[in-house]
Protein backbone atom coordinates (compact mmCIF):
# COMPACT_ATOMS: atom_id res chain seq x y z
CA UNK A 1 0.00 0.00 0.00
CA UNK A 2 1.37 3.57 -0.74
CA UNK A 3 1.21 5.64 2.19
CA UNK A 4 -1.41 7.62 3.36
CA UNK A 5 -1.77 11.56 3.69
CA UNK A 6 -3.60 14.15 5.36
CA UNK A 7 -6.34 16.08 3.63
CA UNK A 8 -4.83 19.13 1.91
CA UNK A 9 -5.48 22.96 2.10
CA UNK A 10 -4.45 24.76 -1.09
CA UNK A 11 -2.72 28.11 0.12
CA UNK A 12 -1.22 28.83 -3.56
CA UNK A 13 -3.22 27.04 -6.48
CA UNK A 14 -0.13 27.17 -9.36
CA UNK A 15 0.26 30.35 -10.14
CA UNK A 16 2.75 31.33 -13.16
CA UNK A 17 5.88 34.14 -11.98
CA UNK A 18 8.55 35.52 -13.68
CA UNK A 19 12.29 33.60 -12.45
CA UNK A 20 13.64 37.21 -10.32
CA UNK A 21 10.09 36.76 -8.36
CA UNK A 22 10.27 33.28 -7.22
CA UNK A 23 11.09 34.23 -3.83
CA UNK A 24 9.39 37.49 -3.55
CA UNK A 25 6.33 35.40 -4.24
CA UNK A 26 7.02 32.69 -1.32
CA UNK A 27 7.37 35.22 1.00
CA UNK A 28 4.31 37.09 0.05
CA UNK A 29 2.52 33.68 0.41
CA UNK A 30 3.89 33.09 3.70
CA UNK A 31 3.63 36.69 5.13
CA UNK A 32 0.02 36.61 4.46
CA UNK A 33 -0.36 33.30 6.37
CA UNK A 34 1.57 34.05 9.74
CA UNK A 35 -0.26 34.53 12.73
CA UNK A 36 -0.22 38.24 12.31
CA UNK A 37 -0.55 38.53 8.87
CA UNK A 38 -3.84 37.35 8.42
CA UNK A 39 -5.67 38.85 11.64
CA UNK A 40 -6.37 35.30 13.52
CA UNK A 41 -9.36 34.62 10.84
CA UNK A 42 -7.86 31.46 9.21
CA UNK A 43 -5.12 28.90 10.58
CA UNK A 44 -1.53 29.59 10.07
CA UNK A 45 0.95 28.51 8.00
CA UNK A 46 5.19 27.35 8.27
CA UNK A 47 7.21 27.24 5.29
CA UNK A 48 8.86 24.14 4.85
CA UNK A 49 12.21 23.70 7.59
CA UNK A 50 12.80 20.13 6.78
CA UNK A 51 14.91 19.82 2.88
CA UNK A 52 15.00 20.49 -0.65
CA UNK A 53 13.74 17.72 -3.39
CA UNK A 54 14.60 18.40 -7.29
CA UNK A 55 13.05 16.40 -9.14
CA UNK A 56 14.17 15.94 -13.17
CA UNK A 57 11.20 15.29 -15.34
CA UNK A 58 11.89 14.85 -18.86
CA UNK A 59 7.64 13.35 -19.31
CA UNK A 60 5.49 16.09 -19.81
CA UNK A 61 2.17 14.02 -19.21
CA UNK A 62 1.55 15.53 -15.78
CA UNK A 63 1.61 18.65 -17.30
CA UNK A 64 -0.37 18.10 -20.11
CA UNK A 65 -2.97 16.18 -17.23
CA UNK A 66 -3.10 19.35 -15.12
CA UNK A 67 -3.30 22.13 -18.32
CA UNK A 68 -6.81 19.83 -19.66
CA UNK A 69 -8.07 20.04 -16.09
CA UNK A 70 -7.80 16.34 -15.53
CA UNK A 71 -4.97 16.84 -12.51
CA UNK A 72 -5.29 19.56 -9.86
CA UNK A 73 -2.30 18.39 -7.61
CA UNK A 74 0.99 19.92 -7.21
CA UNK A 75 2.74 19.36 -11.02
CA UNK A 76 5.72 17.56 -8.69
CA UNK A 77 6.87 15.21 -11.49
CA UNK A 78 5.81 12.56 -8.96
CA UNK A 79 3.66 9.30 -10.29
CA UNK A 80 1.71 8.44 -7.55
CA UNK A 81 -1.95 7.64 -6.78
CA UNK A 82 -3.28 10.93 -7.26
CA UNK A 83 -1.89 11.33 -11.11
CA UNK A 84 -3.25 7.35 -11.23
CA UNK A 85 -6.79 8.88 -10.84
CA UNK A 86 -6.16 11.45 -13.27
CA UNK A 87 -5.11 9.47 -15.99
CA UNK A 88 -7.67 6.68 -15.53
CA UNK A 89 -10.22 9.85 -15.84
CA UNK A 90 -8.47 11.04 -19.11
CA UNK A 91 -8.16 7.55 -20.19
CA UNK A 92 -12.02 7.19 -20.25
CA UNK A 93 -12.54 10.38 -21.62
CA UNK A 94 -10.39 9.65 -24.57
CA UNK A 95 -11.44 6.16 -25.75
CA UNK A 96 -8.18 4.48 -24.80
CA UNK A 97 -7.30 1.55 -22.29
CA UNK A 98 -7.98 2.35 -18.88
CA UNK A 99 -4.55 1.72 -17.08
CA UNK A 100 -4.15 4.57 -14.49
CA UNK A 101 -0.50 4.43 -16.16
CA UNK A 102 1.27 6.55 -18.90
CA UNK A 103 2.17 5.19 -22.23
CA UNK A 104 3.14 6.34 -25.72
CA UNK A 105 -0.98 6.18 -26.65
CA UNK A 106 -1.82 8.53 -23.78
CA UNK A 107 0.53 10.77 -24.10
CA UNK A 108 -0.12 11.13 -27.81
CA UNK A 109 -3.54 11.56 -27.55
CA UNK A 110 -3.47 13.91 -24.78
CA UNK A 111 -0.83 16.44 -26.93
CA UNK A 112 -3.22 16.20 -29.68
CA UNK A 113 -5.79 17.31 -26.87
CA UNK A 114 -4.27 20.12 -26.03
CA UNK A 115 -3.46 21.39 -29.19
CA UNK A 116 -6.72 21.29 -30.79
CA UNK A 117 -8.49 22.15 -27.55
CA UNK A 118 -11.16 19.09 -28.21
CA UNK A 119 -11.27 18.30 -24.25
CA UNK A 120 -13.69 20.55 -21.93
CA UNK A 121 -12.06 21.71 -18.78
CA UNK A 122 -15.90 20.71 -17.03
CA UNK A 123 -15.94 17.38 -18.14
CA UNK A 124 -17.90 15.43 -15.90
CA UNK A 125 -15.68 12.31 -15.47
CA UNK A 126 -12.31 15.13 -14.62
CA UNK A 127 -10.33 14.68 -12.16
CA UNK A 128 -11.27 15.60 -8.89
CA UNK A 129 -9.40 16.46 -5.83
CA UNK A 130 -8.50 13.06 -3.82
CA UNK A 131 -10.54 11.12 -5.62
CA UNK A 132 -7.88 8.17 -5.91
CA UNK A 133 -6.26 8.74 -2.93
CA UNK A 134 -3.70 11.07 -1.29
CA UNK A 135 -0.95 11.48 -3.84
CA UNK A 136 3.05 10.22 -2.88
CA UNK A 137 4.11 13.87 -3.09
CA UNK A 138 1.55 14.72 -0.49
CA UNK A 139 2.61 11.78 1.94
CA UNK A 140 6.04 12.67 1.74
CA UNK A 141 4.73 16.35 2.51
CA UNK A 142 2.47 14.59 5.83
CA UNK A 143 6.05 13.57 7.23
CA UNK A 144 8.28 15.79 6.69
CA UNK A 145 7.21 19.26 5.04
CA UNK A 146 9.84 20.44 2.19
CA UNK A 147 10.09 22.34 -0.44
CA UNK A 148 9.76 20.53 -4.19
CA UNK A 149 11.61 22.19 -7.19
CA UNK A 150 10.58 20.47 -10.13
CA UNK A 151 12.36 20.80 -14.00
CA UNK A 152 10.29 20.05 -16.78
CA UNK A 153 12.49 19.74 -20.39
CA UNK A 154 10.63 20.32 -23.24
CA UNK A 155 11.56 20.33 -27.33
CA UNK A 156 10.75 23.13 -29.69
CA UNK A 157 12.21 26.56 -29.71
CA UNK A 158 14.54 28.16 -27.11
CA UNK A 159 11.99 30.59 -25.07
CA UNK A 160 13.41 30.90 -21.97
CA UNK A 161 12.12 29.34 -18.69
CA UNK A 162 8.66 30.10 -17.10
CA UNK A 163 7.72 29.74 -13.76
CA UNK A 164 5.13 28.68 -11.25
CA UNK A 165 4.49 28.26 -7.46
CA UNK A 166 2.38 26.80 -5.46
CA UNK A 167 1.87 25.80 -2.22
CA UNK A 168 -0.19 22.87 -0.24
CA UNK A 169 -0.25 22.08 3.18
CA UNK A 170 -1.56 18.75 5.18
CA UNK A 171 -4.23 18.98 7.73
CA UNK A 172 -3.07 17.13 10.63
CA UNK A 173 -6.26 16.18 13.12
CA UNK A 174 -3.70 17.14 16.10
CA UNK A 175 -3.05 20.63 15.06
CA UNK A 176 -6.08 22.12 12.72
CA UNK A 177 -5.00 25.58 13.54
CA UNK A 178 -1.30 25.77 12.57
CA UNK A 179 0.02 23.69 9.35
CA UNK A 180 3.48 22.93 8.26
CA UNK A 181 3.85 23.20 4.16
CA UNK A 182 4.81 21.74 1.44
CA UNK A 183 6.02 24.73 -1.65
CA UNK A 184 6.87 24.02 -5.15
CA UNK A 185 8.45 25.46 -7.97
CA UNK A 186 8.16 24.33 -11.17
CA UNK A 187 10.30 25.31 -14.08
CA UNK A 188 9.98 24.38 -17.70
CA UNK A 189 11.70 25.13 -20.47
CA UNK A 190 14.12 23.06 -22.99
CA UNK A 191 17.06 21.61 -21.84
CA UNK A 192 19.42 24.32 -23.12
CA UNK A 193 17.42 26.55 -20.92
CA UNK A 194 17.20 25.01 -18.02
CA UNK A 195 21.19 24.66 -18.06
CA UNK A 196 21.54 28.56 -18.55
CA UNK A 197 19.21 28.75 -15.27
CA UNK A 198 21.07 25.91 -13.39
CA UNK A 199 22.30 28.61 -11.24
CA UNK A 200 19.24 29.59 -9.67
CA UNK A 201 18.22 26.10 -8.97
CA UNK A 202 20.84 25.82 -6.45
CA UNK A 203 19.43 29.04 -5.02
CA UNK A 204 16.54 27.87 -4.87
CA UNK A 205 17.62 24.97 -2.44
CA UNK A 206 17.33 25.31 1.69
CA UNK A 207 20.49 26.35 2.87
CA UNK A 208 21.88 24.43 5.87
CA UNK A 209 19.42 20.99 5.54
CA UNK A 210 19.43 18.11 3.69
CA UNK A 211 18.88 18.56 -0.75
CA UNK A 212 17.76 15.51 -2.70
CA UNK A 213 18.17 15.28 -6.62
CA UNK A 214 15.82 12.36 -7.72
CA UNK A 215 17.02 12.43 -11.73
CA UNK A 216 14.01 10.76 -13.30
CA UNK A 217 16.47 10.24 -17.04
CA UNK A 218 19.50 8.70 -17.42
CA UNK A 219 22.43 10.30 -15.41
CA UNK A 220 25.49 11.09 -16.96
CA UNK A 221 28.64 13.47 -15.73
CA UNK A 222 28.27 15.14 -18.97
CA UNK A 223 25.05 16.60 -18.80
CA UNK A 224 25.99 20.14 -17.51
CA UNK A 225 22.72 20.54 -15.26
CA UNK A 226 23.32 16.92 -13.65
CA UNK A 227 26.85 17.80 -12.38
CA UNK A 228 25.86 21.43 -11.22
CA UNK A 229 22.58 20.00 -9.53
CA UNK A 230 24.24 16.70 -8.62
CA UNK A 231 27.05 18.42 -6.46
CA UNK A 232 24.71 20.70 -5.00
CA UNK A 233 23.10 17.60 -3.28
CA UNK A 234 24.07 15.18 -0.34
CA UNK A 235 22.38 12.16 -2.76
CA UNK A 236 21.24 11.39 -6.28
CA UNK A 237 18.25 9.21 -6.50
CA UNK A 238 17.75 7.52 -9.78
CA UNK A 239 15.25 4.11 -10.44
CA UNK A 240 17.59 1.62 -12.58
CA UNK A 241 14.37 -0.58 -13.03
CA UNK A 242 13.45 2.40 -15.69
CA UNK A 243 16.47 2.62 -17.80
CA UNK A 244 16.43 0.93 -21.52
CA UNK A 245 19.98 -0.29 -21.87
CA UNK A 246 20.87 -1.52 -17.97
CA UNK A 247 24.34 -2.88 -18.33
CA UNK A 248 25.65 0.76 -19.67
CA UNK A 249 23.57 2.39 -17.25
CA UNK A 250 24.63 0.47 -14.35
CA UNK A 251 28.09 0.81 -15.22
CA UNK A 252 27.81 4.44 -15.91
CA UNK A 253 26.30 4.86 -11.80
CA UNK A 254 29.22 2.93 -10.75
CA UNK A 255 31.70 5.74 -12.67
CA UNK A 256 29.61 8.35 -10.88
CA UNK A 257 30.64 7.07 -7.56
CA UNK A 258 33.55 6.45 -8.26
CA UNK A 259 33.44 10.40 -9.04
CA UNK A 260 32.11 10.90 -5.36
CA UNK A 261 28.63 11.25 -6.38
CA UNK A 262 26.33 9.71 -3.20
CA UNK A 263 24.04 7.41 -5.46
CA UNK A 264 20.52 5.81 -4.37
CA UNK A 265 19.21 3.31 -6.38
CA UNK A 266 15.58 2.80 -5.73
CA UNK A 267 15.63 -0.51 -7.62
CA UNK A 268 18.45 -1.97 -5.29
CA UNK A 269 15.87 -1.20 -2.53
CA UNK A 270 13.55 -3.84 -3.92
CA UNK A 271 16.69 -6.51 -3.60
CA UNK A 272 15.74 -6.40 0.42
CA UNK A 273 13.98 -9.20 1.15
CA UNK A 274 15.75 -11.57 -1.37
CA UNK A 275 19.00 -10.30 0.09
CA UNK A 276 17.66 -11.02 3.58
CA UNK A 277 16.40 -14.57 2.94
CA UNK A 278 19.88 -15.38 1.31
CA UNK A 279 21.95 -14.89 4.34
CA UNK A 280 19.09 -16.05 6.75
CA UNK A 281 19.26 -19.41 4.60
CA UNK A 282 22.96 -19.75 6.11
CA UNK A 283 22.43 -18.92 9.32
CA UNK A 284 22.50 -22.16 10.83
CA UNK A 285 26.40 -22.95 12.18
CA UNK A 286 26.37 -26.38 9.78
CA UNK A 287 25.11 -24.30 6.56
CA UNK A 288 27.42 -21.53 6.91
CA UNK A 289 30.40 -23.56 6.86
CA UNK A 290 28.91 -25.25 4.04
CA UNK A 291 28.27 -21.33 1.76
CA UNK A 292 32.16 -21.99 0.60
CA UNK A 293 30.99 -25.45 -1.61
CA UNK A 294 28.61 -23.05 -3.73
CA UNK A 295 29.74 -22.82 -7.01
CA UNK A 296 26.59 -22.77 -9.29
CA UNK A 297 23.99 -19.64 -8.88
CA UNK A 298 21.05 -19.33 -11.31
CA UNK A 299 18.94 -16.54 -11.43
CA UNK A 300 15.91 -15.92 -13.28
CA UNK A 301 13.96 -12.52 -13.83
CA UNK A 302 11.53 -11.54 -15.74
CA UNK A 303 12.96 -10.45 -19.42
CA UNK A 304 12.97 -6.65 -19.99
CA UNK A 305 15.51 -5.36 -17.70
CA UNK A 306 18.21 -7.40 -15.96
CA UNK A 307 19.25 -4.85 -13.64
CA UNK A 308 18.23 -6.33 -10.39
CA UNK A 309 19.70 -9.80 -11.55
CA UNK A 310 23.14 -7.98 -12.09
CA UNK A 311 23.45 -6.11 -8.99
CA UNK A 312 22.11 -9.11 -6.58
CA UNK A 313 24.73 -10.83 -8.08
CA UNK A 314 27.17 -8.68 -7.63
CA UNK A 315 25.84 -8.49 -3.75
CA UNK A 316 26.61 -11.90 -3.80
CA UNK A 317 30.14 -12.08 -4.85
CA UNK A 318 31.09 -9.23 -2.93
CA UNK A 319 29.93 -10.72 0.16
CA UNK A 320 31.81 -14.32 -0.65
CA UNK A 321 34.80 -12.44 -2.16
CA UNK A 322 34.54 -13.75 -5.68
CA UNK A 323 36.44 -12.35 -8.56
CA UNK A 324 34.49 -12.50 -11.98
CA UNK A 325 36.69 -13.37 -14.48
CA UNK A 326 34.58 -14.48 -18.01
CA UNK A 327 31.35 -12.89 -19.21
CA UNK A 328 29.40 -14.81 -22.21
CA UNK A 329 26.07 -13.68 -23.94
CA UNK A 330 24.04 -16.44 -25.26
CA UNK A 331 21.12 -15.00 -26.17
CA UNK A 332 17.82 -16.94 -27.39
CA UNK A 333 14.62 -16.69 -25.85
CA UNK A 334 16.04 -16.39 -22.36
CA UNK A 335 19.17 -14.27 -23.22
CA UNK A 336 21.25 -16.46 -21.10
CA UNK A 337 24.05 -14.62 -19.50
CA UNK A 338 26.83 -16.92 -17.95
CA UNK A 339 29.29 -14.96 -15.61
CA UNK A 340 32.43 -16.95 -14.38
CA UNK A 341 34.00 -16.18 -10.43
CA UNK A 342 36.60 -17.32 -8.49
CA UNK A 343 37.04 -17.23 -4.93
CA UNK A 344 39.77 -16.63 -2.97
CA UNK A 345 41.06 -19.94 -3.23
CA UNK A 346 41.04 -20.02 -6.97
CA UNK A 347 38.24 -22.51 -7.31
CA UNK A 348 35.51 -21.83 -9.98
CA UNK A 349 32.07 -20.63 -9.68
CA UNK A 350 29.46 -20.49 -12.39
CA UNK A 351 26.83 -18.01 -12.58
CA UNK A 352 23.78 -18.40 -15.21
CA UNK A 353 21.00 -15.33 -15.69
CA UNK A 354 17.64 -15.73 -17.39
CA UNK A 355 14.98 -13.35 -18.59
CA UNK A 356 12.24 -14.96 -18.56
CA UNK A 357 9.36 -14.07 -21.37
CA UNK A 358 6.49 -13.61 -18.95
CA UNK A 359 3.51 -10.91 -18.26
CA UNK A 360 5.63 -8.22 -17.17
CA UNK A 361 4.50 -6.94 -13.83
CA UNK A 362 4.44 -3.47 -12.09
CA UNK A 363 8.37 -2.99 -12.01
CA UNK A 364 10.67 -4.03 -15.02
CA UNK A 365 13.10 -6.85 -14.18
CA UNK A 366 11.74 -8.13 -11.14
CA UNK A 367 13.62 -11.37 -9.52
CA UNK A 368 11.81 -14.46 -10.45
CA UNK A 369 13.54 -17.20 -8.82
CA UNK A 370 17.43 -18.44 -7.87
CA UNK A 371 19.01 -20.91 -6.81
CA UNK A 372 22.38 -21.49 -5.24
CA UNK A 373 23.74 -25.16 -5.53
CA UNK A 374 27.31 -26.87 -5.30
CA UNK A 375 28.88 -29.50 -7.88
CA UNK A 376 29.96 -31.49 -4.52
CA UNK A 377 26.64 -33.60 -3.73
CA UNK A 378 27.55 -33.47 -0.25
CA UNK A 379 27.45 -30.09 0.75
CA UNK A 380 24.85 -29.11 2.37
CA UNK A 381 24.15 -25.65 0.72
CA UNK A 382 21.67 -26.03 -2.03
CA UNK A 383 19.39 -23.08 -1.84
CA UNK A 384 16.18 -21.78 -4.16
CA UNK A 385 14.27 -18.42 -3.35
CA UNK A 386 11.52 -17.75 -5.16
CA UNK A 387 9.13 -15.31 -5.47
CA UNK A 388 5.54 -15.51 -3.68
CA UNK A 389 3.63 -15.09 -6.56
CA UNK A 390 5.64 -16.35 -9.27
CA UNK A 391 6.53 -19.57 -7.65
CA UNK A 392 9.74 -21.98 -8.27
CA UNK A 393 8.44 -23.95 -11.63
CA UNK A 394 11.62 -23.84 -13.05
CA UNK A 395 13.96 -24.30 -10.30
CA UNK A 396 12.30 -27.49 -9.37
CA UNK A 397 12.35 -29.00 -12.93
CA UNK A 398 13.78 -32.17 -13.30
CA UNK A 399 13.01 -32.82 -9.47
CA UNK A 400 16.36 -31.63 -8.46
CA UNK A 401 15.02 -29.00 -5.73
CA UNK A 402 13.86 -31.15 -3.57
CA UNK A 403 17.05 -31.85 -1.50
CA UNK A 404 17.26 -28.11 -1.36
CA UNK A 405 16.20 -25.73 1.18
CA UNK A 406 13.13 -23.56 -0.44
CA UNK A 407 11.73 -20.50 0.71
CA UNK A 408 9.38 -18.12 -0.71
CA UNK A 409 9.93 -13.93 -1.12
CA UNK A 410 7.25 -11.65 0.14
CA UNK A 411 7.93 -8.63 -1.99
CA UNK A 412 7.51 -5.42 -0.72
CA UNK A 413 3.90 -4.68 -0.65
CA UNK A 414 4.35 -1.28 -2.70
CA UNK A 415 7.54 -1.54 -4.95
CA UNK A 416 6.91 2.07 -6.83
CA UNK A 417 9.20 4.15 -7.34
CA UNK A 418 7.80 6.87 -5.73
CA UNK A 419 6.74 5.05 -2.25
CA UNK A 420 10.91 3.87 -1.92
CA UNK A 421 11.61 7.35 -2.83
CA UNK A 422 9.07 8.91 0.65
CA UNK A 423 11.23 6.35 2.42
CA UNK A 424 14.66 7.42 1.36
CA UNK A 425 13.64 11.07 2.31
CA UNK A 426 14.33 10.16 5.67
CA UNK A 427 18.00 9.49 5.28
CA UNK A 428 20.91 10.53 3.31
CA UNK A 429 23.96 8.68 4.32
CA UNK A 430 25.59 6.90 1.67
CA UNK A 431 24.63 2.92 1.41
CA UNK A 432 28.02 1.31 1.76
CA UNK A 433 26.99 -1.74 1.05
CA UNK A 434 25.31 -0.90 -2.00
CA UNK A 435 28.33 1.07 -3.50
CA UNK A 436 30.33 -2.05 -2.65
CA UNK A 437 27.95 -3.89 -4.68
CA UNK A 438 27.69 -2.31 -7.53
CA UNK A 439 31.37 -2.27 -7.88
CA UNK A 440 31.30 -5.92 -8.22
CA UNK A 441 28.80 -5.88 -10.50
CA UNK A 442 30.27 -3.19 -12.71
CA UNK A 443 33.27 -5.35 -12.55
CA UNK A 444 31.15 -8.36 -14.26
CA UNK A 445 29.53 -6.07 -16.92
CA UNK A 446 33.17 -4.82 -17.79
CA UNK A 447 33.96 -8.46 -19.41
CA UNK A 448 30.90 -8.48 -21.57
Amino acid sequence: MAPQSAPLVSLQAPKDVSLNEINAELSKIWSSYSASGNGGTSPTATRAATFSLVVYEPEETQQLLAALGYYTGPVDGIYGPRMQAALRSAQTALGLQETGKPNPETLAKLRQAMTEKQISQSNEQGYILDAGGAGIADAIASQSPCRVISLFPIGGEDEGVTAQLSAYCPVKKQNRSSLICCEYISLKGTDTALDRVGGLVQSLLIGGLPKFLWWKAVPHANIELFQRLASACNSVIVDSSQYLDAQTELSNLQDLIAQGTNIVDLNWRRLAAWQELTAEAFDPPTRREALKDVDKVTLDYEKGNPAQALMFLGWLASRLQWQPVAFESEGGDYDLKRIKFVNSEQRSIQAELAAIPTHPGDVAGDLIDLKLASTNLQADCCTVLCSETRGCMRMEAGGGAQSCRIQHVTPLQDQSSETLLSQQLQRWDQDVLYTESLAVTAQILKLA
